[in-house]
């Protein structure tokens, strides 16, 4: 065993455990969502998943112009195809009018019409939504020099998904694993997203646990794939069943297993089992890491215990790992959900003294400790501050700040920030829309709320979330 990271790992134990109990009634405070920042999350994230884009970032082009006008021919015949997919019914040949187009086939046209099919699926039904998707991936499947890729698979699995055809989105797993595609951790991800309750969920995870088809790279194991993924989408619980089948498996755990129980346990409340498992990985050689480091101050945060969270930090420089933005930032957020303002800005203060520059996650951390705190005007200076210095605010900068003015009564201001977050190319999320909408029907002002329900049906977003406005009828 390594004696320096045992004496390490205890030295962290004794920071966290000895100043650190958390009340349940801390555990749950929070503003807004308790997870809006996933900031443990993030940097695992990177690098581990490939997006549905990729056949095209495969692309090779020496001129960009040839590249950008691929993309365009592309989505010109993707809508095309769209429209004869809408004709589709009695007395139409949809594949013979596919055939008719001539169209080039290639990864790029599946991907942009497979995607339009879903943008649809809040406004045709869904069952012919589903139909189409199929056709068209059967057909196009069938052209001669094309072949679809794992991503096409995952995007007609999302179709299906979203139109609750659950027994075909395993017909397709099947397919994939009789072609010889991989089925990998984002194949597992869709599957399980659409498992509601725990029994169908675990019955997901048995069936990639003994799968011998299970592409889990870049992981070490299965295991670690099926981990990561399921904390992804906060299935917190099944972590802990899946970690006891590992060990009935023969696997040991590494310092991802290790950062990933210890984030779900952290979710959880299960402190005691936490501090148990740091001292497993010392016991077993392992030092802390920088997502484990980060884990630890998002922890102390929460838990209101600042002066424990500087000696941690200290402790980290001290071994050679000096904070990041991340790790200030992760604290922030922890302390603020505590409702510890003056450690929230001594922290942002002490960011420049260890060479720290806020970015926009920061400073948006930043603004909301000090709307939560009713403090509305350090919250807009932040936010120009952060403006002036090359930071563009995101949608949760906004949401924040749309909530400050909501609360103050400034609607008109409120209702400006919308628009300008439009006319930045920044789409809003149905948070943010519900969170206007809320604070003017608490303020009596029912019309200019019904104007922005409106406004945003308009805009072409969230049409099948409208019905979550209690009272809204459309004119």
């Amino acid at each position: 065993m390594n004696a320096l990271s045992l004496l390490s790992t205890r030295i962290v134990w004794r920071l966290v455990s000895n100043s650190f109990i958390v009340r349940r009634t801390i555990w749950n405070r929070s503003f807004g969502s308790d997870d809006r920042f996933e900031f443990v999350m993030e940097p695992y994230k990177k690098g581990l998943e490939r997006s549905e884009s990729c056949e095209f970032e495969s692309l090779r082009y020496d001129d960009l112009s040839v590249r950008r006008g691929f993309l365009e021919d592309s989505k010109t015949d993707a809508g095309k195809v769209l429209e004869v997919l809408k004709q589709d019914g009695p007395g139409f040949d949809t594949l013979v009018a596919l055939d008719e187009l001539q169209l080039k086939v290639s990864g790029v046209l599946v991907r942009e019409v497979l995607r339009g099919i879903l943008r649809s699926i809040n406004v045709l039904d869904k069952t012919q939504c589903a139909k189409l998707g199929y056709k068209f991936f059967v057909w196009s499947g069938k052209v001669e020099n094309f072949n679809h890729t794992a991503s096409s698979y995952h995007l007609i699995m999302k179709i299906f998904a979203e139109c609750e055809e659950f027994k075909a989105m395993w017909r397709l797993v099947d397919e994939m694993t009789e072609k010889g595609y991989p089925v990998t951790a984002r194949t597992f991800t869709l599957l399980i997203c659409t498992c509601g309750d725990a029994g169908l969920a675990r019955k997901v995870v048995e069936r990639f646990i003994k799968s011998k088809t299970f592409n889990y790279r870049p992981f070490k194991h299965s295991y670690n794939a099926i981990l990561h993924a399921l904390l992804g989408i906060k299935q917190y619980k099944l972590i802990e069943w899946v970690y006891q089948q590992m060990l009935l498996d023969g696997h040991s755990s590494d310092m991802l297993t290790y950062n990933l129980l210890l984030y779900a346990r952290c979710k959880l409340g299960k402190l005691d089992q936490f501090h148990r498992l740091l001292d497993e990985m010392a016991r077993n050689g392992f030092s802390p890491d920088y997502h484990t480091y980060n884990i630890l101050l998002y922890v102390l945060g929460k838990g209101d215990k600042p002066l424990a969270a500087l000696n941690l930090l200290n402790h980290m420089r001290e071994v050679g790992s000096d904070p990041s933005i991340l790790h200030f930032t992760t604290l922030i957020n922890g302390l603020s959900r505590a409702g510890n303002l003056e450690a929230c800005k001594y922290f942002f203060d002490e960011l420049s003294n260890n060479g720290c520059t806020p970015d926009v996650v920061c400073y948006t951390v930043m603004i909301t400790s000090y709307t939560v705190a009713g403090e509305h005007e350090k919250a807009r200076e932040l936010f120009d501050e952060m403006v002036i210095k090359g930071q563009l605010p995101n949608v949760f900068t906004y949401n924040s700040m749309i909530r400050g003015f909501c609360m103050v009564g400034e609607f008109e201001e409120a209702y400006t920030m919308l628009k300008e977050m439009e006319s930045r190319g920044c789409k809003p999320n149905f948070l943010v829309y519900s969170t206007l909408v809320s604070y003017l029907r608490n303020a009596g002002q029912l019309s200019e709320a019904h104007k922005v329900i409106t406004h945003m049906v308009e805009k072409g977003q969230y049409a099948h979330l409208v019905t979550k406005f209690k009272g809204y009828r459309r004119c």
